[in-house]
Parts: C-alpha cells; sequence; structure tokens
C-alpha cells in the first residue's frame, strides 16, 4: 500500500525498550514486560501476549476524579507485548517520578502509569464542599506517568513571593512543597471564562511548578463514568 496514511508519520515505531514511550502527540505506546496499570477504557490497540483485568472500585483500586468526585476505574495490564493508550484525541505527556518525588495530579488526566508508582486519594488542603479538584491522587515512588490533557499544559512556577491562582476547572496537577487552599473572589468572578458572581481559584504557595490545562472542563457525556 502507498500513500501519506502509509509514511513513517502514521507508522508505528518498534520498541527499543521496556515501559512506556510516546508514540505519536496523541498516543502512548507501552512496551509490557510484567505489570502496568491504565484507565479504564483507553486502550486503542494491543499486540502480544497480554491480559487485562479491571481493578476493583474500593477506594485503593480507583482515582478520584476531580469536581464531582467520581471514581476513575482502572485496569491491570500483564504479560508481554505492546500496547497503545491514548483518550479523546488528548495530548500526551510523560512524567518521570523518582524516589523522594511527590506529584498530585487530577484523576481525569492521568492515562496510565507504571506498577512501581504508589499512589493514594487527597483532598485539597482548605477545600469545603464546593469548588473544583477536591479528589486528586498523589503519586510516589520511582516510574513514568503518562498524562493527557486537552491541548498543550501551561507549567507555571510557583515561589513564595509569587503565588499562583488557578481556575479550579484547570487544575492538571502540582508537584512537592506547594500548600494548596481556595480561595473565592468576588470581584473577578465575571472575568474568568465568562462567568458572573464569585470565583473560586485553587491558591498554591511555597517553592514547585503547577500544571494547567488550557481549556475549561468538558461536560460530562451521559453514561459517563
Amino acid at each position: 500500500m502507498k500513500g501519506d496514511l502509509f509514511s513513517s508519520e502514521h507508522m508505528a515505531q518498534p520498541a527499543v525498550a521496556a515501559g512506556m514511550a510516546i508514540e505519536n502527540a496523541k498516543c502512548v505506546r507501552y512496551t509490557v514486560n510484567g505489570e502496568m496499570l491504565a484507565r479504564q477504557g483507553a486502550m486503542v490497540a494491543y499486540r502480544g501476549n497480554l491480559q487485562f483485568e479491571r481493578k476493583g472500585q474500593g477506594v485503593g483500586g480507583m482515582l478520584k476524579r476531580a469536581v464531582t468526585g467520581e471514581g476513575l476505574p482502572l485496569m491491570a495490564v500483564r504479560g508481554q507485548g505492546e500496547a497503545w493508550f491514548a483518550h479523546e484525541a488528548q495530548n500526551c505527556f510523560i512524567v518521570d517520578v523518582e524516589p523522594g518525588d511527590e506529584f498530585t495530579v487530577n484523576g481525569r488526566n492521568v492515562l496510565c502509569f507504571d506498577a512501581t508508582l504508589s499512589y493514594r486519594i487527597a483532598t485539597v488542603k482548605g477545600a469545603g464542599i464546593t469548588g473544583g479538584g477536591l479528589f486528586n491522587s498523589v503519586f510516589t515512588g520511582h516510574g513514568k506517568l503518562a498524562l493527557i490533557c486537552e491541548g498543550n499544559p501551561l507549567v507555571i512556577p510557583v515561589s513564595p513571593q509569587y503565588p499562583v491562582y488557578v481556575d479550579t476547572d484547570a487544575i492538571v496537577g502540582w508537584t512537592a512543597g506547594l500548600q494548596t487552599s481556595l480561595h473565592r473572589s468576588q470581584s473577578i468572578g465575571s472575568m474568568l471564562r465568562g462567568g458572573s458572581g464569585e470565583a473560586v481559584q485553587l491558591l498554591l504557595q511555597g517553592e514547585g511548578f503547577v500544571v494547567v490545562r488550557p481549556s475549561e472542563a468538558a461536560p460530562q457525556k451521559p453514561g459517563q463514568h
């Protein structure tokens, strides 16, 4: 077969090492030799001897989705082979988590990750029953974490002199060393995404980085979990 479709730009590249790699801007390839974890429904293709198992729906087997607090079910992928992961054509990025690191991420932005990483459910300090990003997962250990983002993420340095205020619908994650709280502003409510009235932002203080996506939360589709 000939044509642009079969050019190297679109052709799956051979694996050179075990683990995850960016296949293209919208897809992550994971060469499995053992076990890895991914969000359910994100696998778009695979080859080899792989088995897929749903993780439990308890707190230990899910990530919490921001705003709604819904669970994001995970699946374990075991065996030897290759699998490709994507979600709604969102852009893909890989974060290297090293010993001593701590990366807090919104569950809606998680695509897949190494089984060597540990995560726990955390609530945003200072958050009451309103506002977005109340439930997040904190990743620690040593391994790679693949994230998805609508558009190209914005990474903003945070310092004690320059705290950062983030729209709660736009937050993707933040690094260790940052303290969070909810900040309510009446004066700029009408300036944020065409809103009106009281606006709520996530205030991040300390030393580190915050990751923001350049879009507001998409409305949930009927039957989506």
